[in-house]
């Protein structure tokens, strides 16, 4: 396993930071993993097939909720910004804005 997703010399960050970085980087994996599913999906001509990679990819969204919800409760400005996009009604564009005043105020 690789080191790449660190930019700054791993023994001069702090062990919150290593932290931050490997869930930033599941994060990732977890995106790509159900942007493979649902290729796979998309193409998939076996019913019983599709049917068993729908439900892989549904426990990779829970994982990737999982990594999402760990770092929001440790970066507070960012958990600020979220709550006015993450599950609102209206505008995304408009909820961003106000999660940028929201951030702002933090």
């Amino acid at each position: 396993m690789g080191f790449d997703q660190y930019h700054e010399p791993p023994t001069e960050l702090s062990a919150e930071t290593r932290t931050f970085a490997r869930m930033i980087a599941s994060l990732q994996e977890e995106c790509e993993a159900i942007n493979w599913y649902q290729q796979r999906i998309s193409v998939e001509q076996d019913p019983e097939a599709k049917k068993i990679m729908e439900h892989a990819q549904e426990e990779e969204f829970l994982h990737f909720s999982m990594d999402l919800e760990f770092l929001l409760r440790r970066t507070p400005k960012w958990r600020v910004g979220a709550k006015n996009i993450l599950f609102q009604d209206g505008d995304i564009i408009a909820n961003a804005e106000k999660g940028e005043e929201a951030e702002e105020k933090q």
